[in-house]
């Protein structure tokens, strides 16, 4: 096998036909049993690794495999951070056309038990998350890269769902945790979940919080309801902020997809006039209270990123999105390249989506500054990143 790619698979090369494998390492030689044909690719599963690399550990989770959650656990963190510096890399040139030679910086914390929000799914009596390539149900008792609050919370839910009280038309539900309290929300349902299961949930659940929870990160106190997003890393959260504002300072500084506004108050510490754009009712009122809590003064905007920027008339100093998967997009690229900021800082989850936004920018005069690596995911294939770009 060459190398890990993108979406946590091995590839290979055999008979001139590229090979991609779930569960294979880097300069392994495996036996591989077929699962899809095309006339250049072939994707199958390992059957035996007749070679295996130095890099290669015990998985610490007996789902592993299994469980469609996590990706790497047989590779050692070293190889896990290393492929995926070589991923964003590969992406990038590949897609932006971007030949990225200098560092990339990597902030990191621990590979286990960092998840603040888990979302499972409810089959029967069964709880856990979807099987590999797979609708099938991977039932858990426990989940080691979720938080210990998490897997507290988790038994519970087993018990509870033995109980005749349980609503059965429950299809999925998320817990959102700090150190010491728990959140839990129903994401799925096939009809209306009474209030009583939410007063049953707080009756049984050690810490349950009614309505929203709050979360210290850094300085700040943040209110996060239960339609208002958070990063989802309990350790990396404050090193996430210290990365994306870093030592920018100026008049004027913009938060696009604020959420609960993680950014928008770092930034009031160095900006005298901050605006928050998020779309969400529930995060601008998070956002709005966690900034008055702090006595910052940040003008909270509900709207769309987009049409937000097409109003706007005058740069900021700094630009600052934390995007969904989906990136940036043309016309917020577009209304960017039309402002011209002096800076900008780009949070992104998806590489692809990343290297288009990126490849735009620095057609029209960005310079490409620095790209930082945030382990937000260890034992999966997710990437985070943070680009600064600077005008030229």
């Amino acid at each position: 096998m060459e190398k890990l790619v993108y979406g946590g698979d091995a590839l290979g090369r055999v008979d001139g036909r590229v090979v991609l494998t779930p569960f294979a390492l880097p300069g392994e030689t495996v036996s591989v049993c077929p699962e899809a044909v095309r006339s250049s690719l072939l994707r199958a599963r390992v059957d035996s690794v007749l070679t295996p690399s130095a890099k290669r550990m015990e998985p610490a989770c007996s789902y592993f495999r299994r469980c469609g959650g996590c990706h790497y656990q047989h590779a050692s963190y070293e190889l896990q951070l290393d492929s995926k510096k070589d991923i964003l890399r590969e992406v990038l040139r590949r897609i932006g056309k971007i030949d990225w030679t200098d560092e990339i910086d990597t902030v990191l914390g621990d590979e286990w038990g960092y998840r603040n929000r888990t979302q499972f799914r409810i089959e029967g009596d069964g709880i856990g998350f979807r099987e590999a390539r797979s609708h099938k149900l991977c039932g858990i008792e426990a989940c080691p890269i979720s938080s210990p609050k998490i897997n507290e919370t988790l038994a519970v839910l087993s018990r509870m769902m033995r109980d005749s009280r349980w609503p059965r038309f429950v299809k999925s539900l998320e817990l959102f945790t700090n150190e010491t309290e728990v959140q839990v929300n129903v994401l799925e349902s096939d009809r209306p979940v009474a209030r009583r299961f939410f007063d049953w949930c707080a009756e049984s659940i050690p810490g349950a919080a009614a309505g929203s929870l709050e979360y210290r990160c850094g300085p700040f106190l943040f209110r996060v309801g239960n339609k208002s997003f958070f990063q989802v890393n309990r350790f990396l959260a404050q090193g996430l902020v210290d990365v994306a504002v870093g030592g920018a300072r100026g008049e004027t500084a913009l938060d696009l997809y604020a959420g609960v506004g993680l950014f928008s108050l770092a930034l009031a510490g160095r900006f005298p006039r901050v605006t928050a754009v998020e779309s969400g009712a529930g995060g601008v009122r998070d956002l709005k209270h966690n900034a008055a809590l702090a006595g910052l003064p940040v003008e909270v905007v509900q709207s769309d990123a987009a049409l937000y920027l097409e109003k706007v008339e005058q740069a900021p100093d700094l630009v600052l999105a934390d995007p969904p998967r989906s990136g940036l997009g043309k016309t917020v690229v577009r209304e960017l390249i039309r402002l011209a900021p002096r800076e900008i800082a780009v949070v992104a989850c998806d590489p692809a989506t990343l290297a288009r936004d990126l490849a735009q920018l620095l057609a029209a005069g960005y310079k490409l500054k620095n790209l930082t690596m945030i382990d937000l995911f260890p034992q999966t294939f997710h990437i985070e990143t943070v680009a600064r770009l600077e005008w030229t």
